[in-house]
């Protein structure tokens, strides 16, 4: 795994945090950090919809249902989340991928997406 120091995001920028709260993250860190054992690469942060929940829903990863087992609570729209790559891929080609937080990506993300689709989803800040 990419210490905190040494992760790169897309930009090429030291990689921010994700979420602390919902706790997102493989390692449930708050990051979108990977390693040998992230095979789903959960390294694109991005802040879910309810389009792209229903669409997850629809693919067998159902993210709104709470399981406390897991320390879960459910997403809800407006949540931010570390997605896997591959699923966020397609959602975009389904045409309803979440905006993703640029800085908060990790850059593994462009062995699967590119970084223009990736800047084209980019979530702004109201007032930005």
């Amino acid at each position: 795994m990419n210490t905190p120091a040494s992760a790169r995001n897309v930009l090429g920028g030291p990689l921010r945090a994700c979420s602390y709260d919902p706790l997102t993250g493989f390692y449930r860190d708050g990051c979108c950090h990977t390693g040998p054992h992230d095979v789903g690469r959960h390294v694109i942060c991005a802040k879910v919809t309810a389009e792209f929940l229903a669409f997850s829903r629809q693919r067998g990863n159902d993210l709104v249902t709470p399981r406390p087992e897991w320390r879960f609570a459910g997403l809800k729209p407006g949540d931010r989340w570390c997605l896997c790559a591959l699923r966020w891929k397609e959602a975009l080609e389904a045409g309803v991928a979440p905006p993703v937080i640029l800085e908060a990506t990790h850059e593994a993300a462009l062995q699967v997406v590119n970084l223009a689709d990736l800047q084209a989803h980019a979530w702004h800040p109201a007032g930005t």
